[in-house]
């Protein structure tokens, strides 16, 4: 693991304010999971990647975006250690190295969906519009 590497993870679990290393690996958060088929890496790969610092391959994967931040993964882990905000840090990321971490009321339109929930479009505008 490069400095970089080991920087951005560090960086990651600050964010979160998870300890990776709590994950004893059952898979219960994975198991528990409603968008598991449609991810790329599952809520304990994600654990388990952030602790080895695979933090490049984390910012590419889809997942981020999948997950639908339920939080199901946090009330199924027997040791708390919450995978959903660790996906949610690394979103951030991604988004802060974007530079789009603003959202204008004029740009929803364009990002809805028929599926979305009204409360995320709610939540997302409050996150980015500060």
């Amino acid at each position: 693991m490069s400095f970089e590497e080991k920087e951005m993870a560090e960086n990651i679990k600050r964010i979160s304010g998870v300890n990776p290393r709590k994950c004893m690996k059952c898979g219960k958060c994975s198991g528990t999971c409603p968008a598991y088929e449609e991810m790329d890496y599952h809520p304990h790969e994600f654990v388990a990647m952030v602790e080895k610092g695979r933090i490049d391959e984390l910012l590419a994967s889809k997942s981020i975006w999948t997950c639908l931040s339920c939080f199901a993964c946090v009330e199924r882990c027997p040791r708390s250690v919450e995978p959903a905000k660790l996906i949610e840090a690394v979103r951030l990321e991604v988004i802060r190295a974007q530079g789009a971490n603003h959202l204008k009321a004029v740009q929803i339109p364009e990002l809805l969906d028929e599926k979305l929930p009204q409360q995320a479009i709610v939540s997302a505008f409050r996150k980015y519009s500060k």
